[in-house]
This record gives C-alpha cells, structure tokens and sequence, in this order.
C-alpha cells in the first residue's frame, strides 16, 4: 500500500509540475463589451456565481493554463457561468470547445448558447449525431479554417479529423459520463488550453484532485429563488405507488419521468405503465433508439405530446424540462450515487414541489453497498447538496480510486479514504520537500483497556471496520465530535468501550500536539513521557500547580533529557483515571516555557529527589 501511495504521489508532483511549468495563453483583463454581454443576463446572479465567475476570470488571465471544476447543482446556473467564460475567451480571438455526453444534452446547450450570444456576431456550430453529414464536413472547415468561433458537440469533437485554427477553452460538462478512453483524448486535448469542467456531482476522484491542489475548485451551492427540495422516498416497488404517484403528478397538469435501465423489454415496462394509468399517454426512449426516432420522442415529450417517458439513464444529462416534477427509479439499488443524485436533479426544476420515488424489488435483500447509497440519496434532501453528497458519502462507499489511472473503485478499500488521503499527502508533501511531513510525529499509547467498538453496538463485520478506520483518521477535537454525532446518528447512543475509544482518540489528538511521544499503563500507573523538544519547553511553576490539583496521584520525573508524567490509577475506576490523564495532557499546552533549566531547578527546590544509579533515572515526586 505504502508503495502503491508513493508511486502516486510522484505522477502527481509530475502532473502538478508540469502543470505550474506550462504556458498557456494569457487572455485580456475584462472589457466594455464583456460587461454589456454580462448585464444583459436576465436573472440575479447569485454570491455563489459571482464569486466562481471571478475565480475562473483570473485563471483565465494567467499565463499557466486554467485547470478548474465547477460543482453546482442541476439549475443552479453552472452554464452562465461557463457561458461567460466562453464570451471572455472568444472576445480574445480564442476558439471554444463544449464537450457534452449526450445528443440531447448538446442540443440543448446549442439552443441556451445560441439564444444567450444572438446580439453578437459570433458563429456557433454544433457536432453530434443530430446533424447531417453536409453540416458536419462545413463545421469542419470552419473549426480548421477560424470561421467558427464555438462548438458543441458530443465525443465527436474528441475524433482525429477535428482540427482548430487556435482552441483556447475546453469546457466540459459532466465529466465522469465519459468511458476511460475519451478521458485520456481529454487529457491530450489538455495540453496547453483553458480547461473548466462542470458537474454537479463530482465523482470521487474527480473531486478528489481537486482537493488536493491539483485542479482548482468553485462551488455554486445557493439555489435560485422559489426553489424547493425533491421530496424523495426509497420504497419497495408496487403498482398502487406508481399508480398513486403518476396520477397526483397529471391531476396538477405535470408530467412523470419514469427510469426503466432495461432496454431489452422497456416497451413491455411502458405497455405495463399504460394499464395501470390508462388516461396516461406514455412514451419511451433508449440509447439504442435512431437518431431521429429519439429526437422525435424527446421533442414530443418536451412539447407535452406524451405524459409519462420511460427512459433508461439517457435522462439523466437530458434536457431540461420544468413541468416534470416526478421521478419513478425502478431497480435503484443498481445505481451509483452520483447517478441517482443526477436523476433526482431532472425534477425540482421549477416553483412546484417535486417528488422522486427511488424502488428496489419486493423483498429484495440489499446490499451494503446499495443500502448506504439510497440512505445517503435520501438523507440529502437539501438543495445544494450535490458536493456534499461526493464529499461525505461517495468517496467513502466507493473510494477515491485511483487518481491518474482508470480505476474508478476499489483502489483504497484496504485502508479507507481518510487513512488514505492522510498518506498520499504527506507523500506529496515528502516529494516536494516539506519538512513538516517527514517529521510526522505519531506517539504509541497502551493503557490496557477495553477500548473497542461491541457486537451489541455494530454487528457488521464491514461496518465496524469503516469506524475503526475513522477512529484513525481523527486528527483534531472537531473530527472527533463529527465522528461521535455521527455514531449516534447511524448506530444509536454508544456504550462505555466505545466511550473508552473517543477518550483515546482525544489522547492522541493532545500527545501530537504537546509532542508525548508514548503514554503506557505499567504495574498500575500510566507514564506520560514527552520527547525532548517538548520537555525542555514546559514551565515547572505551571506544571506544579497543574499536577497539585491531584495531590499525590501525580508525579513528575526525568528520564535523560525526557519529561515523565505520571498518573497512579489503584483505587480508581477506568474512567475516572482516564479523565485525570486527559486533563493532564490537555494542560500540558498552558505549561510550557521555553528554559528547560528552570523546571529542573524549580524541581530541586520543592521536592525531595531520588537517584538511582543503576538505571540513570531520576525521580521526582510531591
């Protein structure tokens, strides 16, 4: 494992290096018409916009090439916000690069660009299967030749026979859409160009880099106004539900998408849709479909021609269609949690309440895995709450992944995401040099103690080892109280072995802190021995008042050039003494003081001392 974090770590520095090395174009400080084309926005932008449209402006007027995600929720004005970006670079003379995952989706940034840049003379072409032979060979031409300014299109544009006179922003929606091989073309197309992605849910990795420092990150998390939550529910499967739910949505004059993932009997799921509501007019749609066939039953359905569309997942980056207000998920369990967040993000689009019904099978037994994503769906009802659905769930139920390479799961399982991050940063900042990562300081405590977490509080095998992996992780007083109300919040109220564990935790917390490099239970007293940097640095006046509010429970002694604390427990239950320790440890940051001389002189003239020669310790005690 240490190995696999090292050999990442380097391709990171390699990539980041070769990141802040490279120089890419610097475009021009904001001018008049730039101004005018933003004014003429027709809605308020949002704190969450203006500061993201600031933070790519200035990437993009840098001379190192832009590399910076985007993460806001479906509706929550991603595309102004790229749209303005494409403005910025095509008023420099740049051509523009919008890479989508689907037809539909393209089609349907074509008609926004197109309507939102209508007063300026600027060429806009579109490249996907919805367009003729004829339009594509002209578009072509105009990319190689300059003539166009802007493209969208889906993997088309990431074909050999596309060739730019002078791209200078690549923007990308919904990156993790694309196969492995259009992300490596990504990366070529990466070189030297502008490149913002957006995404609503990032996936883990994605993100991940992001945090890392190597992609820049802005998030849009303010909603727009008169926006409500999905009201979302994770049901068993029945007819009556979906009947129930397909007619209260019709009777306020909605519409319902209802996802079916099976494309070999999706007409038989329609027919089965159309007995149960038969005033309903139902259509379908699949990837598999014409390109005209699926152009024609998206047109009608956005045109109010049809009331229900069982679809596979091609809605889920499809257009989007305020008057769908209600989401039917069949089989939910089969699907990533990204992929369900981006599903629940096609209703809720408008002022109405929306609803999103996520279905398993009757009496299915499901897994983990499933059981954790469509809590965490459910649980995350708020708006907004795409990024923390990747920051708080999916990167735990699947990983981060590997971060160069294709794997999208399953890399870091052994140690879990927290541990993991943890070691591939101090990896990264060991290659770098970073002084503070390899004087990592990590002290050993041994108290004998049942300290562990009880088959009566967590019965999973798997789950007691994603907390055990959490009680590691803990670095700071605040990841120990999210760690404590989390456990309360998925288990219940823990009993004192777990109690026992946070006190621990605390302990390591206050030792790498006041640098007590070990804190072991012997023969009834537990020694407190702090390294010499921090020995020479504690007050003796202070310590001595600290340690006298315990009388002769505690005493003080030196071992070479080491300060020993220690803490008598006979007599005393387990928590009582625990909590003498931490107080002890906790106050060691009120004691300090640089002269290491003063302590020991101060020492000699309160307390008796005794020398033993064999063993070269000298111990004091009150």
């Amino acid at each position: 494992m240490e190995t696999s974090v090292q050999d990442i770590a380097d391709d990171l520095i390699k990539l980041y290096a070769e990141r802040e090395a490279s120089k890419g174009y610097a475009f021009s400080p904001d001018h008049e018409m730039q101004r005018q084309f933003e004014s003429a926005f027709p809605y308020q932008e949002t704190d969450d916009q203006i500061r993201s449209i600031h933070e790519i402006k200035q990437d993009m007027e840098r001379e190192r090439p832009m590399d910076r995600l985007l993460c806001g929720d479906v509706g929550y004005g991603k595309t102004e916000v790229a749209i303005r970006a494409a403005f910025k670079a095509i008023a420099d003379g740049k051509q523009v690069a919008l890479l989508v995952p689907t037809t539909i989706l393209a089609q349907q940034h074509f008609d926004t660009i197109m309507d939102r840049f209508q007063d300026y003379p600027v060429k806009i072409a579109q490249l996907s299967r919805f367009r003729t032979r004829k339009e594509t060979t002209e578009t072509l031409k105009g990319l190689k030749n300059g003539t166009i300014d802007m493209v969208i299109g889906t993997h088309r544009l990431l074909s050999k026979d596309i060739v730019y006179k002078d791209l200078g922003l690549l923007i990308i929606d919904e990156e993790q859409r694309f196969g492995v091989t259009h992300k490596e073309k990504i990366k070529q197309m990466k070189a030297n160009i502008d490149v913002l992605t957006l995404t609503a849910t990032p996936i883990p990795r994605t993100l991940h880099m992001s945090m890392l420092g190597v992609r820049d990150l802005s998030v849009i998390e303010t909603p727009p106004e008169n926006r409500f939550p999905v009201q979302t529910y994770v049901v068993e499967y029945n007819g009556a539900l979906v009947r129930e739910a397909i007619e209260r949505e019709l009777a306020r004059g909605g519409q319902v998408y209802f996802l079916y993932n099976r494309v070999e009997d999706i007409e038989r799921k329609a027919d089965e849709i159309s007995m149960l509501v038969p005033d309903a007019k139902v259509s379908y749609a699949h990837g598999k479909m014409s390109e005209n066939e699926l152009e024609s039953v998206m047109i009608n359905f956005l045109e109010g021609e049809s009331d229900v569309l069982v679809s596979t997942t091609i809605i889920e980056t499809g257009v989007d269609i305020p008057n769908v207000n209600t989401l039917i998920v069949h089989d939910a369990d089969k699907m990533g949690l990204s992929q369900l967040y981006q599903l629940r993000g096609r209703v809720g689009r408008s002022n109405r309440v929306a609803y999103a019904y996520f279905t398993y099978r009757k009496d299915k037994v499901l897994s983990e895995v499933a059981e954790k994503r469509l809590q965490a769906i459910k649980e995350f009802t708020e708006l907004g709450s795409g990024f923390k659905i990747a920051m708080m769930r999916d990167l735990t139920i699947r990983g981060a992944g590997n971060l160069l390479g294709a794997q999208q799961h399953g890399f870091i399982d052994s140690v879990g995401f927290d541990l993991y991050s943890q070691m591939l940063k101090e990896a990264i900042e060991e290659r770098r040099g970073d002084t503070t990562a390899q004087d990592k300081f990590e002290p050993e405590i041994d108290l004998q103690i049942d300290a562990y977490i009880p088959d009566t509080y967590i019965s999973d095998g798997k789950q007691k080892i994603e907390m055990y992996k959490q009680f590691r992780a803990i670095g700071s007083i605040e990841e120990r109280k999210e760690l404590q109300d989390e456990m309360i919040d998925r288990f219940g109220e823990y009993p004192q072995e777990v109690a026992d564990l946070f006190t621990i935790a605390t302990m390591k917390v206050y030792a790498v802190q006041e640098r007590v490099e070990l804190i072991k239970m012997e023969k009834g007293i537990v020694r407190m021995t702090l390294d010499e940097k921090a020995s020479g640095e504690i007050d003796g006046q202070k310590l001595f008042e600290l340690g006298s509010k315990y009388g002769r429970e505690i005493g003080l002694g030196m071992e070479g050039s080491k300060l020993i604390i220690s803490v008598q427990t006979k007599g005393k239950k387990t928590e009582e003494w625990l909590e003498v320790v931490l107080n002890m440890l906790r106050g060691l940051q009120d004691v300090k003081k640089r002269n290491h001389s003063i302590f020991i002189k101060f020492c000699l003239s309160l307390v008796y001392i005794t020398f033993d020669v064999t063993d070269t310790k000298l111990r004091v005690k009150w």
